[in-house]
């Protein structure tokens, strides 16, 4: 800590004892001692604040020190003329020393100002010399041509009365250079500046009063060399000293401040101000000085001004590419991608490939979105890879890409969709985890249009068919159109439908075998549209996934179902459905408070939890997360869990290790062929012993004889549902199910 304050002690002690210095008699010998005192005091606090904080450019300072330390001794040898000799000579040796000073003050600030650049900056050579020809400009008028013309002045003299100046003139010119650096300067910096700054205003004063005054003024001047010793030893012992001289910014012309602004006009403007004083612009020698800095100037200016445009082009172009390229993967963005379409369409022919990861959306959901981006990431190096060269990959948001191939016939875009599609079938490695990602990919040209926007929706038409009948890609084709068409219609007119109470439900009753007494019912919705009439939910329901109104689609039926099962229970007590079956859809078991929206439609509706059945499809739960965390919420809460169309998925017995269920529905095709032998009799043998040894309840969906029903119960199957027993209806008669009491509850 006090090594931190250290540099505030000095700067308190050295202002006053500056002040001091001028309450003691002028030129006596106490004043003298004090002035000398300071200058070596500064000498040894640089080469001590090295060693104290050890600086990562020590050079810079011991060439400070070095010529702080020669400027002292300039100041002792004077004072060894005027206090031992009784002499004030000019020149003398005391001016060599001074002046050699300054070419180790000058080499300390190069490696200052040089510290804080990368490389070739235009602007960090232009901008301080428009400052120092400018300012020059006004030290040749004002005191250099002056003291260079004195006609009673020796040729020596003049030459030293000049140098200072012009020494003066080149230290402004580097900490010009050094203030028009753009970004932030250490304290230590601005000290070294002040420094600076203190020992040119004197010196130029001194200039100036020796020029024009009679009288020497040194009492008043002593105050800026003083203090310039102070500010050098203050900003070597700034703990930022460390540092200062190494800081690499950005060049200085990339922001144009207004005060680098104003600096530049300004000194621009000087060359021709110049000319306007009175007596200066009919001195030959000025008025060449002047048309030369002038001239200079303009090529400056000029010089600035096109680095400053070359630059903002070169920025201008950084930020299309910006622009024009996608932040995560580092792929071509959907603006980049309708752009190549553009010119693509316009030079020939071209076949678009458009990909969309499946279950992206639960990798998420489970793995959280930082391994879902590096997965995304890798899948794009696979796809920029499996592509080629002469492919753009695209990544269009979220987890769905594409890739143009311009120039490109049908067999070759199949082929590239092929190592597409190859290139994702083994695992991805994302942040420490193997994901296999499966693709769906839509194919499309090209062909009889110039809009991008047309290509991509014919491929995004084939890709949402190929998802839809789980192949890995699929070409679009007019008859695509058609069928997107309708469901875009559908999709449209759903809105309309809900809001206008256009959707009813029926119910469907699930009976024990084999005495067919009822057990339970399934809620089926059905849309009675005032034109169309009635409509199938194999067409409205996929819809209704597409736009995301499953959602209040299916919150709909759930309240509806519970309520209607709610009046069965008060109307027809005993002989009302035990339980009532809710179809609920993949969509709405994604979303993360889906069981909330269950437990208040039982908590309005009054119906207990243990009444209401939630079946889904094996396809909704295949993936896992989200939908299967659900499901076990709703387990908890003490839903019952029943599996539709069991044994028509991919990995069937593999979910019920995963899935809390407590029903199985034996899909249909299972229940077809059940009267004779033969592979699906088989199955659903084997299916019922599944049931029975898991402790579940086994379905039987889609009995539609008396022959099947009896078949079933032969081989162990309790419950049946189907035609058989009664087709969907909205107001079922209960009573014709009241055939006798059941041998045992479900």
């Amino acid at each position: 800590m006090r090594q931190k304050r250290l540099w505030w002690w000095w700067l308190t002690l050295g202002v006053l004892a500056v002040g001091g210095y001028y309450l003691l008699p002028h030129d006596g010998l106490a004043a003298n001692l004090v002035y000398n005192i300071i200058g070596l005091l500064s000498c040894l606090m640089i080469p001590l604040a090295v060693r104290l904080h050890r600086p990562e450019r020590p050079a810079m300072w011991y060439w400070f020190a070095a010529g702080q330390t020669t400027w002292v001794c300039g100041d002792l040898v004077w004072e060894y003329y005027k206090y031992v000799l009784h002499q004030e000579p000019y020149p003398s040796a005391a001016d060599f020393f001074y002046l050699s000073a300054y070419p180790m003050l000058v080499v300390g600030l190069v490696l200052l100002s040089r510290g804080r650049r990368r490389g070739g900056d235009l602007a960090g050579l232009v901008d301080p010399a428009i400052v120092a020809i400018g300012i020059g400009l006004v030290f040749w008028v004002f005191v250099m041509h002056p003291i260079a013309a004195g006609s009673t002045a020796s040729t020596l003299e003049r030459v030293i009365g000049v140098a200072y100046p012009a020494a003066d003139a080149l230290l402004l010119a580097i900490l010009a250079r050094f203030f028009t650096t753009s970004g932030r300067h250490s304290a230590s910096a601005r000290l070294l500046s002040v420094a600076a700054l203190l020992l040119l205003v004197a010196d130029i004063a001194y200039s100036l009063v020796s020029l024009y005054s009679e009288s020497e003024g040194g009492s008043l001047l002593d105050a800026g060399w003083l203090l310039s010793y102070v500010a050098w030893a203050a900003a070597a012992l700034h703990p930022s000293m460390r540092w200062t001289g190494t800081t690499t910014n950005q060049p200085s012309d990339a922001r144009v401040g207004r005060s680098r602004l104003v600096l530049l006009a300004v000194c621009s403007l000087l060359a021709p101000a110049l000319l306007f004083v009175p007596g200066i612009g009919g001195d030959p020698v000025d008025r060449l000085a002047i048309a030369i800095g002038a001239v200079l100037l303009f090529v400056l200016v000029v010089l600035r001004m096109s680095g400053f445009v070359a630059q903002v082009q070169q920025q201008a172009d950084q930020l299309e590419d910006l622009a024009m390229a996608d932040a995560l993967t580092g792929l071509a963005n959907r603006r980049r991608l309708e752009q190549g379409l553009t010119e693509g369409l316009a030079a020939g022919p071209l076949q678009v490939a458009l990909l969309d990861l499946d279950d992206f959306k639960e990798v998420n959901d489970a793995l959280g979105h930082a391994v879902g981006d590096r997965l995304l990431v890798g899948v794009a190096e696979r796809l920029s890879r499996a592509a080629g060269p002469g492919a753009l990959v695209a990544r269009m948001g979220g987890d769905e890409f594409a890739v143009l191939l311009t120039g490109a016939d049908t067999a070759t875009a199949d082929a590239a969709v092929t190592r597409l599609a190859d290139s994702l079938r083994s695992p991805v490695q994302a942040a420490g985890h193997e994901l296999l990602i499966g693709v769906s990919i839509g194919v499309a040209d090209g062909t009889g249009t110039a809009d991008p926007v047309e290509v991509l929706r014919r491929a995004d038409v084939a890709m949402y068919a190929a998802k839809a009948v789980g192949d890995t890609h699929r070409r679009h084709t007019a008859d695509l159109d058609d069928s997107a068409d309708e469901q875009a219609r559908l999709g449209a007119e759903l809105r309309t439908a809900l809001d206008t109470g256009q959707f009813r439900m029926v119910y469907q009753p699930i009976v024990e075998l084999p005495c067919g007494r009822l057990r339970a019912v399934e809620a089926l919705v059905r849309w009675d549209h005032p034109e169309r009439g009635l409509i199938s939910p194999d067409r409205f329901i996929p819809a209704a996934e597409h736009n995301g109104l499953i959602i209040e689609l299916g919150e709909w039926i759930l309240r509806t179902a519970c309520t209607q099962a709610v009046e069965w229970q008060a109307d027809w007590g005993p002989r009302a459905p035990q339980r009532i079956s809710v179809n609920v859809s993949a969509r709405q078991l994604a979303q993360p408070g889906f069981t909330a929206v269950v437990a208040r439609a039982l908590a309005d509706t009054g119906l207990p939890v243990g009444k209401l059945t939630v079946e889904v499809t094996e396809t909704a739960v295949f993936g896992g997360g989200q939908a299967v965390q659900t499901l076990n919420e709703l387990h908890e809460l003490g839903v019952r869990i029943a599996l539709d169309d069991f044994g028509t998925g991919h990995s069937s017995l593999g979910l019920l290790q995963t899935v809390p269920v407590d029903v199985l529905k034996v899909d249909k095709s299972f229940v077809d062929n059940i009267t004779m032998a033969g592979r699906h009799a088989v199955i659903a043998t084997a299916l019922i012993r599944v049931s029975e040894g898991l402790g579940l309840t086994a379905v039987a969906e889609g009995v539609e004889t008396a022959e099947q029903a009896e078949e079933l119960h032969r081989l162990g199957y309790q419950l049946a549902q189907g035609y058989h027993f009664g087709k969907p209806e909205a107001e079922p008669d209960f009573a014709a199910y009241a055939v006798r009491e059941p041998a045992s509850r479900p």
